[in-house]
């Protein structure tokens, strides 16, 4: 009995070295087992609790009294630690097995130290490691229990031939110590295999587990990065419609311009808030034909001055057999009323432009029969007595101001793509000067010319853009009295070339200047208010722009700018 109870006892020894390892990890802070990888826990554990269960066994083999045979089994951990751990590890401990065999034998005795550290297995144990780590389970039990075996049957052998003469064990005795060091042996070190193999899974499986983990929480995060940065509003609801999610324009969008009661958290709160009240009914029964049928819905909401698209999409959950059930639906809300806004104002531009294409075609079949009617008066005058001459003149005067009214409409209402070629502004601008020179003398006004040098030639229309210069000089010289200079000159502006047509006059002031552009709009007496509609008209169909530059009593000037 004494027997079994120190070969249960060793064995136990020679087998804490694993079952030692979990508590290391109690003396060690979260951070620094984190910073281990799973090779660096099972090495540190391992060749830590291998330490303690050898030299235990060493004490208790190296102290057992006559009645057991001496035969120590930290050749147990040592092995498994050859086998397991990296090259460096096992080396170091074989090394430390025999200097605590120095330390605790004594005296000191060659066949003593054969016997306790099994040195004479070292060179298949060391051989055998390197083919053991890429092993099977099977292989590595099969492995395990092969060395052990020959370990104990050296150690049993080197009892028998060198201890045994001198001692009074019977044979019965040794046979029956024998097989219990070689059951306990192979018991310890079969359950520690074992046990490594299982904690090596265990241990994969948390790093995968662990590493899995920070991989949802970092696509978490991107995930609520990219819904905050979506230029739209987001919430997602429960099967229930109560609200889960919302991204960060959601909150400010329900805080400024939605009709929410709870704006400060919405988190739980049931998703029509989000609409008024007459429109809650609509925002549930799209809500649960999300939910139930799985179906897209789209809802308008209005809030005040505000409308907003509500759209409405089913979340889906997918189940462990590849199924997949609705768990919520997605809310997006986007401000839509500039759109609203863009949507009318382009209904009425093609309104607008239908008009005018029937005005402009009216217009044109109005002048035929005005025609008619002027060459009848000329005729009519010319057998009328004399006194008559004065009315016959107005009324031609008033047929020729509506002749060219109706001239000028037609110019603006044209829409169609001018033929361009390249062209000299400056030549343009010199055929017109006899012109503006002969109506400018007429008035007691100058002109004058500053022409730059380098301007390129342009793709204009000649016909046209001799329209907007003549139109913009008769303007500023209708608008400055005698002794009055208008000035045309020429300049390049960057990547541009500028036309500017500068008059002495009164200037416009800042009111009337908004309105200059708009048809029918004048600040002359006798205007029609189409001149300057006509030139902005054109300047657009050559992709060129007009502005202007007025201050009262310091002139007036018109920029038109072409692209080179």
């Amino acid at each position: 009995m004494v027997a079994l109870k120190d070969i249960l006892l060793q064995v136990l020894l020679a087998g804490s070295a694993v079952f030692l390892i979990p508590l290391l990890y109690l003396g060690l802070s979260k951070q620094q087992v984190m910073r281990m990888d799973h090779a660096g826990k099972v090495n540190f554990s391992f060749a830590a609790t291998s330490v303690i269960s050898m030299l235990l066994c060493l004490i208790f083999a190296l102290s057992v009294g006559s009645e057991t045979v001496p035969i120590s089994l930290s050749i147990i951990p040592v092995t498994l630690a050859i086998l397991y751990c990296k090259a460096h590890i096992g080396a170091a401990l074989s090394i430390l097995h025999i200097l605590f065999y120095f330390l605790l034998a004594h005296p000191y005795d060659l066949y003593g130290f054969l016997l306790h550290t099994g040195i004479l297995l070292y060179p298949i144990v060391w051989l055998s490691a390197k083919r053991f780590k890429h092993n099977t389970c099977s292989r590595k039990m099969n492995t395990v229990i092969a060395l052990i075996t020959a370990e104990l049957a050296v150690a049993s052998l080197l009892w028998v031939v060198y201890v045994y003469p001198d001692t009074t064990y019977s044979k019965l005795h040794l046979i029956l110590s024998a097989l219990g060091y070689t059951a306990g042996a192979l018991a310890a070190g079969g359950m520690s295999q074992l046990w490594l193999d299982r904690m090596g899974r265990y241990r994969g499986m948390e790093q995968q587990l662990s590493e899995e983990h920070h991989h949802y929480i970092s696509e978490t995060e991107k995930l609520h990065q990219i819904l905050n940065a979506v230029p739209l509003s987001i919430a997602t609801v429960d099967v229930e419609g109560k609200v889960v999610f919302v991204n960060e324009l959601m909150k400010q969008t329900a805080k400024e311009q939605l009709p929410c009661t709870s704006a400060h958290n919405l988190i739980g709160q049931h998703a029509s808030q989000f609409v008024e009240q007459e429109q809650a009914d609509k925002m549930e029964h799209s809500i649960q034909q999300a939910v139930v049928h799985g179906e897209v819905s789209v809802l308008t909401v209005r809030y005040g001055s505000h409308v907003f698209l509500s759209r409405t999409v089913p979340i889906y959950a997918y189940a462990a057999k590849g199924s997949k059930e609705v768990s919520g639906a997605m809310i997006t809300i986007q401000d839509v009323t500039e759109l609203e806004m863009l949507r009318s104002e382009l209904d009425n531009v093609d309104r607008l432009s239908l008009v005018g294409q029937m005005a402009a075609s009216i217009t044109h079949e109005v002048r035929n029969p005005m025609a008619v009617v002027r060459g009848f008066l000329q005729l009519m005058q010319e057998k009328s007595p004399e006194s008559l001459n004065h009315y016959y003149r107005i009324v031609m005067e008033e047929l020729d101001r509506a002749n060219s009214i109706i001239n000028d409409f037609l110019s603006l209402a044209q829409n169609r793509i001018a033929e361009k070629e390249e062209s000299q502004l400056h030549d343009i601008i010199h055929e017109l000067s006899p012109l503006l020179w002969a109506d400018a003398n007429l008035r007691g006004q100058s002109i004058e010319l500053m022409l730059a040098h380098n301007v390129p030639k342009l793709h204009l229309n000649a016909k046209e853009i001799k329209q907007v210069v003549l139109n913009l000089a008769r303007n500023g010289m209708e608008a400055m009295t005698e002794k009055g200079v208008l000035t045309l000159e020429t300049r390049m502006v960057d990547d541009r070339v500028e036309l500017c047509v500068h008059d002495t006059g009164p200037g416009i002031p800042p009111v009337k200047q908004e309105k200059l552009f708009e048809p029918f709009y004048t600040t002359k007496a006798k205007g029609t208010g189409l001149g300057l509609s006509m030139c902005l008209s054109i300047v657009e169909r050559h992709n060129g722009t007009i502005t202007v530059e007025s201050e009262e009593g310091q002139g007036t000037t018109f920029k038109v700018a072409f692209q080179c």
